[in-house]
């Protein structure tokens, strides 16, 4: 606050206050610092503790109309008392028990889930059946129908990933109940949309003209993923291109006809590191919310240190330095608001 010399200038601020009026003199450093000053900090939630509370609530919260799903969100310390990951991004460890429906619903943000572990569960986009494996996966794009059952005798538990804290601070929030019946309970080997976009370079014609923003392709298999990860790294050790840095293998899921990101807002990834390798070192405008698939490492958060295994989650608020580090070989799914920081020319990146 600028220091007041005199009477006339303290009847200024005074003014200025009853109207509702700021001078940004006074102000400056706070709306515009020479770098990022998130509110969300670096953070590390670990499968060994969400995953018994969420059979914990399996056991006690029923699924229905009301709560609609048994999604524990992940809550950043620095932006309590919101249930978001980061400022733009929320995720959630949602969890369905054997014989439990999951009611349909859609509403205007994007989302997916990644399957960590577990199969049986079946997801309906818009009246088309997928199925849900681990490490597959699945699109919902903002106002598709989607609803969930598991015809079997076992729990699933996997990641749910959506843009609700973007969507919260533009004021674009939308949400509408679906009918009370998930739909086609039915166990297909591969999904109609599957059926359609799953050939890789393959578009259909009659769809050329008339392409969505958002993928079509309601999931992406692990065998693929799996596949192109293995193959990268493979080829950097018979002397060819194609790792991001040394040891470091990423994949990127995108819409199968023009490219671009499988979601709008979100963009999602699959990172393999090499045992004993690392990533490079990154600073970055725009967050980004990580889970270990397979394997163990590190994290480095702004020069704190932090041990990772199988499941755990990681938020990296914008310009938080971040590297990983792979004790055994090292796979990670990471999720990241890079497509939206990319449109309005606002993405800033430092790696070393």
């Amino acid at each position: 606050m600028t220091a007041i010399d005199t009477d006339e200038e303290a009847r200024l601020y005074s003014d200025f206050d009853a109207l509702g009026l700021i001078p940004l003199w006074t102000i400056r450093e706070g709306l515009m610092p020479a770098s990022p000053t998130p509110v969300a900090v670096p953070y590390v939630w670990h499968w060994t503790d969400l995953y018994p509370l969420a059979q914990r609530a399996g056991e006690l919260i029923p699924v229905g109309r009301g709560g609609e799903r048994r999604a524990i969100a992940v809550a950043n310390p620095g932006l309590s008392p919101m249930p978001y990951a980061t400022s733009t991004l929320w995720t959630a460890i949602q969890y369905l028990g054997p014989g439990e429906v999951a009611p349909p619903h859609r509403h205007s943000q994007n989302a997916f889930r990644f399957v960590l572990e577990g199969e049986g569960v079946w997801t309906v986009v818009d009246g088309d059946p997928v199925a849900m494996r681990r490490g597959d996966l699945l699109i919902t794009a903002g106002w598709q129908f989607h609803g969930h059952y598991n015809p079997n005798d076992a729990p699933m538990a996997w990641l749910d990933g959506l843009d609700v804290p973007f969507c919260a601070h533009i004021d674009a929030q939308f949400f509408e109940f679906g009918s009370d019946d998930v739909g086609e309970q039915v166990t297909p080997q591969f999904s109609r949309s599957e059926r359609l976009w799953g050939q890789p370079g393959l578009v259909p014609v009659s769809t050329i003209h008339e392409q969505p923003p958002y993928s079509p392709l309601a999931a992406y298999r692990w065998e693929d993923t799996d596949a192109a990860l293995r193959a990268q790294l493979e080829l950097e050790a018979e002397g060819y291109p194609g790792v991001v840095s040394p040891g470091h293998a990423a994949i990127r899921f995108s819409h199968p006809g023009t490219g671009s990101d499988a979601l709008p807002t979100i963009r999602t990834e699959m990172h393999r590191i090499a045992a004993g390798s690392s990533t490079q070192t990154v600073r970055e405008a725009g967050s980004s919310v990580w889970q270990v698939f397979d394997g163990a490492g590190s994290v480095t958060l702004d020069g704190e240190l932090r041990e990772l295994v199988h499941g755990d989650v990681i938020a990296v608020p914008s310009w938080c330095e971040h590297t990983f580090r792979a004790a055994t070989e090292l796979t990670l799914f990471r999720m990241s608001d890079q497509p939206i920081f990319e449109r309005l020319h606002l993405n800033q990146r430092i790696a070393r």
